[in-house]
């Protein structure tokens, strides 16, 4: 592999070494049977026939006209700082110059980085004559002036954002300068205070992000349980449409925490979760009550989900409860059997787990059971996904501080949703190009983000804006059970 990453970067050697005059700055000109070179503060006298005249020395290589040998210009003292080999490569989406400096280590420099739309001019501290013999990308076009303060790099890329990132490396002494000719960013009004962007972020690779960015709004998260559609369908008169939470596969029943207009459509699973009233977004663990009510009327506190107690309530699909305990599995508010633990959850139903025959009430099949929650403090409405990205303007990926017990898709390359915000405000819905959630976090830090929740993500991932997928998507749209639907104010 190491051979195989060397012989990628290739050494650019220079066959031809005579260059036009104003690839090193002067200017040409003939004069009384002389040929006359000018420019940064110096002149040079050529006399065909004769030799160099400034000064006389048979030995320099002659010059061609307006063609200058490099070589003579380095004897006669141009250039004024040391000479760098070039090797090229990929690395990416970069194109990768490395320069393989001379001599002892130079002092140390910091990283330095930067872009523009469609042109770009960089000075390298060092003559870097294979810098002109590098295989620029299709369709970009690059002047190389070796100049005696440097080597000045000017590209020029109509309709694309140039990006650049040099840095130095140690043993031996390189200088690497990474360079990104990549698709123009975007930005489109939708509404007052309502904007779709396509956008760059960078740590330091670049990744695409795709956001709808509002500074105001109305946010209601969207979709009905046990039902499967594409979010644009789940609310066909919305600006913008982003994929909400998890849910199971096989069943479409939301998994986690989902409040609709106050009314609790489905309970937490221990994750984080969104929550807000009007245009003011929380980010917490919500903090939730949960109630059971007997046959007789009677009302018992109960945990819920992950959240265990002594009696406690569950509504996520998989298996529930422990050795020594009984499940009593409900449908709709009707307890359908009273089974030895542990159980697996049919569709459709859920289930009151407490100690082997100490049920909290009475109980047995057929009769009624009915389970309430409430958050608190309360919210009109809440989304539960997770895990948390960014938290008050620092990176809080942490996957094992959320009921995530297999982390293997947080850890796989795919697209990836979110809901942003930044300290003045405004919300971002927006999905990214493939990357891992932990690279998206210390992305939106670099755009400004104050908090940032991951959404589900991989082919759930979809932002809709009016009626059209913006997202770049592999195959179909994948249909979910909920999404957040933004309208105009």
């Amino acid at each position: 592999m190491r051979l195989l990453a060397f012989l990628l970067f290739l050494p650019c050697s220079l066959a031809q070494t005579l260059l036009p005059a104003s690839t090193f700055g002067l200017s040409f000109r003939e004069e009384a049977s002389a040929w006359i070179y000018e420019g940064e503060g110096v002149r040079f006298v050529y006399v065909p026939g004769v030799g160099w005249a400034e000064p006389l020395d048979p030995t320099l290589p002659p010059p061609d006209g307006e063609r200058i040998p490099l070589e003579a210009l380095k004897a006669l003292g141009y250039f004024r700082t040391p000479e760098a080999g070039v090797r090229h490569g990929t690395q990416g989406r970069a194109l990768r110059l490395v320069l393989d400096l001379p001599g002892p280590e130079p002092a140390p420099k910091p990283p330095s980085e930067g872009q523009a739309p469609g042109s770009l001019s960089l000075l390298l501290p060092y003559l870097a004559p294979g810098m002109t013999q590098v295989p620029w990308p299709k369709g970009m076009e690059a002047r190389v002036r070796l100049l005696p303060g440097g080597t000045e790099l000017s590209l020029s890329f109509p309709g694309k954002l140039l990006r650049y990132r040099l840095f130095p490396l140690k043993d031996p002494a390189r200088l690497v300068l990474d360079l990104y000719a990549l698709e123009a960013e975007v930005e489109e009004p939708l509404a007052p205070g309502i904007r779709y962007r396509e956008t760059w972020a960078f740590t330091p690779e670049p990744l695409r992000l795709y956001l709808v960015e509002a500074e105001k709004g109305r946010l209601v998260p969207v979709g009905k349980p046990g039902v499967r559609a594409l979010p644009k369908d789940l609310a066909p008169h919305a600006l913008a449409v982003l994929n909400g939470g998890y849910f199971d596969p096989k069943t479409a029943t939301p998994i986690g925490l989902w409040v609709q207009d106050g009314v609790t459509v489905s309970y937490p699973s221990g994750r984080m979760a969104l929550l807000w009233d009007g245009f003011s977004f929380f980010l917490g663990v919500p903090r939730f009550e949960a109630m059971i009510q007997g046959p007789s009327g009677e009302r018992v506190r109960v945990g819920i989900n992950t959240s265990r107690a002594r009696y406690t309530a569950h509504t996520v699909p998989g298996p529930v409860g422990k050795p020594g305990e009984e499940v009593a599995l409900v449908m709709g508010s009707r307890v359908q059997a009273i089974l030895p633990a542990p159980q697996e959850l049919p569709p459709g139903t859920w289930a009151l787990t407490f100690p082997k025959g100490a049920p909290p009430f009475p109980l047995k099949p057929g009769d009624t059971l009915s389970l309430y929650g409430r958050l608190d403090p309360p919210f009109r409405y809440a989304l539960e996904a997770g895990p948390l990205l960014v938290q008050e303007g620092q990176y809080a990926f942490d996957p094992s501080r959320e009921n995530f017990r297999d982390l293997r898709p947080l850890q796989a390359i795919t697209p990836q949703a979110a809901v942003a915000w930044t300290r003045e405000g405004k919300l971002w819905l927006l999905v990214s190009e493939p990357t891992t959630p932990g690279v998206l976090a210390r992305a939106l830090l670099t755009l400004g983000a104050w908090n940032a929740l991951r959404m589900d993500g991989g082919g759930s991932a979809q932002l809709w804006v009016k009626g059209r997928l913006r997202n770049p998507y592999q195959g179909s749209p994948r249909p979910v059970v909920s999404a957040l639907a933004l309208y105009a104010p």
